[in-house]
C-alpha cells in the first residue's frame, strides 16, 4: 500500500511535467524499435 501512496505522491507533485515526460518516454520507445527494426530493412 505504500507503493501506491507514493506513487499517487509523485504524480500529484510532477502533475505539470507529465505530459512532456510521457511523450519523451514514447518517443524513446519509437527509436528503440526503429533501432531493432533497421538491420531487418538493410
Amino acid at each position: 500500500m505504500t507503493t501506491l501512496k507514493t506513487l499517487k505522491s509523485i504524480a500529484t507533485r510532477s502533475q505539470e511535467t507529465l505530459l512532456q515526460d510521457s511523450i519523451g518516454a514514447a518517443a524513446l520507445v519509437v527509436i528503440l524499435v526503429v533501432g531493432l527494426y533497421l538491420p531487418a530493412f538493410v
